[in-house]
C-alpha cells in the first residue's frame, strides 16, 4: 500500500529564499486566533501485518499489529477474541510484516520508520532493533528461516536484508531488481528467498548464502509486467503461490520450485496470505469471497460455506488452532480480517463464523478536513473513515470507510468524498443514515450513503482523488495517477445529469494537488510527482492552470515559483487575486491571465501546505508549523497568525479555521 508522506516528500524540492517576519501594520489591531482542541474524531482497528503462532500463554494465538501512533503488537485468543497481550512499538505507525521464529520470538517490520521489532517468549515489552538498512523506510514483508533469521523486503530501494537471530548482524543483499523500488512480497524456502516487486511484477529467487539473484519468468497469461504488482507471495510445500493484483482480488499463480514451471492459476484470490499446509495436505485461502480448501495434488478448490462481504476481504493472519469449543472440535482454521474481525471454520462440523475481536481501537491520522454549514468533516489516512464533528463540542460520529484524500460540502449540503485507491468520488447526505456496502453496510435495504459516483482508475489510470471544488453546481475533481505513471486528471462531474467530462494531463505529466473556482473557471495547482516516488519527473516545477468549464478548454498555465516541485493548494482571496502556496513561498496571480502579482518567501522548508481564504484575509500554512495571515491591499504583508505543528489547514465560514495535527483536530476562532 502506498504512503502519502513518501509521495509528498519526493514532490518537494528546495527553493532558495529568506524568512520574512513582518509585524502587523501600525494603527490596526490585528485579529487574534484562538486554538481550541476538538479531540480525536477518527479511531478504528486496522490490522495488516500478522501471523498465527504460539501466544503468551503457550497456546496458539493470532498475532497482529494494529496501526496507530504508536502501533501495537497484539496477541488474540482465537477461541474468545480476547486480547492476550498488547505491546507498543514506539516510533512505528503500523506494520505489513509479522513473522514468528521457531523459538516463539515474534518479529515485526514497520512502515514510515523502517524498524524491526522483537518480542521474545514470555516478554511483555517489544524491543526496538532499529532500522536494519539506513536507506529504507518501509519494511514491507518479513519471513524467517529454520534458525529464526529474519529476511525482509523494503522500500524505497527495493532491497532485501537478513537479521541474524542469534547475533543481530545485518546483511544487505542490495536492490533485487533495478528500477523496482518495492520488494512487496517475500518468503523463504530451503535456502532460497522468493520475492515479488512493485511497481512492475517481477519474480526473483535469491540464494541466501551467495546472494545470487535469479529472475523467475512471468507466468503464462500474466501479460506485460508493467504496472502490475506481486502483492502477495507464500511458499508452501515446495511451491510458490504469488498473487498479481492489488488489495483487491486477482490471479494467484503457482510455481513449482523443483520443476521450475508454473503449474496452476487460481482466479479471484483475495490474499494477503494463504494458510500453511494442513495435516491433510490442503491449503485454505479466501477466493471469490469464500474461504476455500485447495488441494495442491489435484488443483481443486472446495467451498467451506464461510463467505465474506465488503470491499476488502484480505487476511494476513491465517492458520490453525485447537479451540476446544463444542462446535469446533480438533483443529480449526482461524484468521483475522483487516478491520479486526476474526473468522474461523471447523472442517469436521462445517461450523463457521465471523465476529469482532477485542483488539484495541487506535486514533487515526487525519488526512483531509473540510468545514460545512453545521459540521466539520474529517477523513482518515490509511485506516480511513469519515467523521462528522460538532464544531462546538468536538463530538464526532465515526463512519468506517477507505482512505479519504479530500472532502467538500457543496452548496446544497451534499458532502463529496475523494477516496483512495482508484480515485473514487462519493456523494454523502449527512442528514441520512450512513451505509457503505464496501466498508460499513447499514441494515438490509438501506440505500447506499455515500453513493459512489466515479471510479477513475479503469480509463484514466488515476489513484488519488486529491482535490475538490464546486463550480456552477458541478463538482471538479483533481487526481494523482496510479502506479509508475505521470499525469493527473481534471474531471468535471454534473450531479444534475450524472454526466462526466474527463481531461487527462490537463498539465502535461503533472498531478493535480489543489483546486478552487470562480465565475465558471476552475483553477488548479499541480505537482511534478507521479503515482509513485520511483517515477522520474519530466518537468521541473509545479504549475497553476485555469480551465473554462463551459468552453471546455485550458485558458492559461504558468509556473509561479521556478524550481518548486508542487503547488499544493490554491484559493481565491478577498482581493480577487488567485493565491497559492508552493513549499515555503506564497504567491498571488491574476485570475485572468496568470500573471504574478505578489510573492513572499516565508518558510525554511519545502513541506507541502494549504492556503484558504475568508472574506477578510488569506491564511497560508508554512513549514507545517506556522499559519500566516495576509489581508487585502497592495501594501499588506503576511503576518504570523498561529504557530502550531499541523498537517492540514481548512476553513469553516468567515471566522473559523480548521487545523489537524496527527489524529487531533483543532478549530481556530478568529476574533478581534
Amino acid at each position: 500500500m502506498r504512503s502519502v508522506r513518501s509521495l509528498l516528500a519526493l514532490a518537494l524540492v528546495a527553493v532558495l529564499g529568506t524568512t520574512l517576519t513582518t509585524p502587523a501594520q501600525a494603527g490596526h489591531k490585528p485579529p487574534v486566533g484562538t486554538v481550541v482542541s476538538l479531540g480525536t474524531p477518527l479511531s478504528d482497528v486496522l490490522l495488516i501485518g500478522g501471523t498465527v503462532a504460539p501466544g503468551p500463554n503457550g497456546k496458539t494465538a493470532i498475532w497482529n499489529v494494529s496501526s496507530g501512533s504508536p502501533a501495537y503488537l497484539n496477541a488474540i485468543d482465537p477461541a474468545t477474541g480476547d486480547s492476550l497481550l498488547s505491546a507498543a512499538l514506539p516510533g512505528a505507525d503500523g506494520s505489513y510484516a509479522v513473522a514468528a521464529a521457531p523459538d516463539g520470538t515474534i518479529y515485526a517490520g514497520t512502515y514510515n520508520n523502517g524498524h524491526l521489532y522483537r518480542l521474545k517468549p514470555g516478554a511483555t515489552t517489544a524491543e526496538d532493533l532499529g532500522r536494519p538498512l539506513s536507506t529504507e523506510t518501509f519494511i514491507l514483508r518479513i519471513t524467517v528461516d529454520e534458525q529464526g533469521n529474519v529476511y525482509g523486503g523494503t522500500y524505497p530501494h527495493g532491497k532485501v536484508f537478513r537479521y541474524d537471530h542469534a547475533t543481530g548482524a545485518v546483511r544487505d543483499y542490495g536492490t533485487i531488481k533495478a528500477g523496482q523500488g518495492y520488494v512487496k512480497s517475500i518468503d523463504y524456502w530451503n535456502g532460497k528467498l522468493y520475492t515479488g516487486s512493485e511497481p512492475d511484477a517481477y519474480f526473483s529467487e535469491v540464494d541466501v548464502t551467495t546472494g545470487a539473484v535469479t529472475e523467475i519468468p512471468a507466468p503464462p497469461g500474466m501479460g506485460d509486467p508493467k504496472d502490475q504488482v506481486v502483492y502477495d507471495l507464500n511458499v508452501r510445500g515446495g511451491r510458490m503461490y504469488a498473487r498479481v493484483s492489488t488489495a483487491f482480488p486477482g490471479p494467484l499463480y503457482v510455481w513449482d520450485i523443483a520443476s521450475r514451471t508454473w503449474v496452476d492459476t487460481i482466479p479471484n484470490e483475495h490474499g494477503l496470505d494463504i494458510s500453511p499446509i494442513g495435516a491433510d495436505g490442503a491449503i485454505y485461502m479466501i477466493q471469490a469471497s469464500e474461504l476455500k480448501k485447495y488441494d495442491p495434488a489435484t488443483k481443486t478448490l472446495t467451498g467451506t460455506g464461510l463467505t465474506f462481504t465488503g470491499r476488502i476481504q484480505n487476511a494476513r493472519s491465517i492458520g490453525y488452532a485447537d479451540l476446544n469449543l463444542p462446535d469446533y472440535p480438533g483443529t480449526s482454521v482461524v484468521g483475522t480480517l483487516w478491520r479486526g474481525e476474526e473468522f474461523r471454520y471447523n472442517p469436521q462440523t462445517g461450523k463457521s463464523e465471523i465476529f469482532e475481536t477485542k483488539v484495541r481501537r487506535e486514533p487515526i491520522e487525519i488526512l483531509s478536513v473540510a468545514g460545512g454549514k453545521d459540521h466539520i468533516y474529517a477523513g482518515g489516512f490509511l485506516n480511513g473513515g469519515v467523521s462528522v464533528v460538532d464544531p462546538a463540542t468536538g463530538e464526532a460520529k465515526f463512519n468506517r470507510f477507505s482512505q479519504v484524500e479530500a472532502l467538500m460540502e457543496a452548496s446544497d449540503g451534499t458532502v463529496y468524498v475523494g477516496a483512495y485507491p482508484e480515485a473514487r468520488l462519493y456523494a454523502y447526505d449527512p442528514t441520512k443514515t450512513w451505509s457503505s456496502p464496501e466498508y460499513s453496510p447499514g441494515p438490509p435495504g438501506t440505500p447506499d450513503n455515500p453513493a459512489k459516483l466515479l471510479n477513475l482508475k479503469p480509463d484514466l489510470f488515476q489513484t488519488r482523488a486529491r482535490a475538490l471544488t464546486e463550480v456552477d453546481g458541478k463538482i471538479a475533481v483533481g487526481t494523482v495517477p496510479d502506479g509508475d505513471r505521470l499525469g493527473g486528471a481534471l474531471v468535471i462531474y454534473d450531479p444534475a445529469t450524472g454526466t462526466t467530462e474527463k481531461y487527462r494531463n490537463v498539465v502535461q505529466d503533472e498531478s493535480v494537488f489543489g483546486l478552487t473556482s470562480q465565475d465558471g473557471v476552475v483553477y488548479g495547482g499541480t505537482s511534478i510527482a507521479g503515482g509513485l516516488t520511483t517515477t522520474p519527473p519530466t518537468r521541473e516545477a509545479g504549475t497553476v492552470f485555469a480551465w473554462d468549464v463551459t468552453g471546455k478548454k485550458k485558458l492559461w498555465e504558468t509556473v509561479p515559483v521556478p524550481g518548486a516541485a508542487t503547488v499544493s493548494s490554491v484559493t481565491i482571496g478577498p482581493d480577487g487575486l488567485l493565491w497559492g502556496v508552493a513549499g515555503k513561498t506564497v504567491f498571488a496571480l491574476s485570475p485572468g491571465n496568470g500573471k504574478l502579482k505578489r510573492s513572499f518567501t516565508l518558510g525554511t522548508t519545502t513541506s507541502s501546505g494549504d492556503i484558504v481564504a475568508t472574506s477578510e484575509a488569506v491564511y497560508v500554512s508554512i513549514d507545517l508549523n506556522k499559519i500566516y495571515r495576509i489581508a487585502p491591499g497592495a501594501k499588506s504583508v503576511p503576518t504570523l497568525f498561529v504557530e502550531h505543528a499541523h498537517r492540514r489547514l481548512g476553513v469553516r465560514g468567515d471566522h473559523q479555521l480548521l487545523m489537524t495535527s496527527g489524529s487531533e483536530l483543532f478549530r481556530i476562532d478568529i476574533s478581534r
